[in-house]
C-alpha cells in the first residue's frame, strides 16, 4: 500500500493548497507484467513446481488457460501462483465486504445530568441510557457545575452514584465519577 498526494486549490485562497493523502492498494502483477528473471511457481492446486524463469512459468499458465499472479513480490525469488485472477479478485472483494459488514463500531454517547435533577427526570435519563447500552454503545455521563455548585462537588458525585444504581446492573462502570474542572464525568459500558 502506498500514498498519493493530491493538491486541491481553494478558490478563496488561490496560492494555498490543501494536501490530501489517498491510500491506494497495490495491485498484483499478472502475466506479462512479471519481469523477474526467476520466480518460484505454485500450481493452481497448491503444489510447488519449483524455481523457473518467468517466461517458462507464463507458458505453464497459458497451457492451463489461467493467469500467472505474483503473490509475494518481496520474497527471494518472488512467489507466483497459477490461478484464475478474475475469480481471485472477486473472492477478495467478497471477503473484504463480509469483514466490513461484521465490524461493530462502538460509539461513545453522552447523557447530561444536573446536580439538582429530580427523580422523574433521572428515571427518563436512566431509561435512555439503558437503550444506548442495549445497542452496545458506551455512555459518558456528565454533570456541568455552575457557580457555587463547584464548592459542593460531592453532591454531584452522589447524583452520579444514584443514577448508576438506577440502571439495575445493566451497566459496568469503566470510569468512576470524578471531578475534572467544572465537570463531573463517569463512563459506562454494557454489562456482559
Amino acid at each position: 500500500m502506498y500514498y498519493v498526494e493530491t493538491r486541491v486549490a481553494d478558490a478563496r485562497r488561490p496560492f494555498n493548497f490543501d494536501v490530501r493523502y489517498t491510500t491506494i492498494k497495490e495491485q498484483h502483477q499478472i502475466n506479462e507484467e512479471i519481469r523477474d528473471r526467476e520466480v518460484r511457481v505454485i500450481s493452481a492446486e497448491g503444489e510447488q513446481l519449483g524455481i523457473m524463469s518467468a517466461s517458462a512459468a507464463l507458458q505453464l499458465a497459458e497451457e492451463a488457460d489461467l493467469d500467472l499472479v505474483k503473490i509475494s513480490p518481496n520474497a527471494v525469488p518472488p512467489v507466483c501462483k497459477i490461478m484464475n485472477y478474475g475469480k481471485f479478485k472477486f473472492e477478495q472483494a467478497k471477503k473484504e465486504k463480509e469483514n466490513r459488514k461484521n465490524q461493530k463500531v462502538v460509539e461513545l454517547k453522552e447523557i447530561y445530568l444536573s446536580m439538582t435533577i429530580d427523580i422523574g427526570d433521572l428515571n427518563v435519563k436512566a431509561k435512555k441510557t439503558i437503550e444506548m447500552l442495549g445497542d452496545g454503545n458506551k455512555v459518558k455521563v456528565s454533570i456541568r457545575m455552575r457557580g457555587r455548585q463547584q464548592a459542593h462537588a460531592v453532591m454531584g458525585i452522589d447524583v452520579m452514584k444514584r443514577f448508576f444504581e438506577m440502571l439495575g446492573g445493566k451497566a459496568v462502570m469503566d470510569k468512576e465519577p470524578k471531578t475534572e474542572g467544572r465537570n463531573i464525568l463517569m463512563i459506562l459500558s454494557p454489562a456482559k
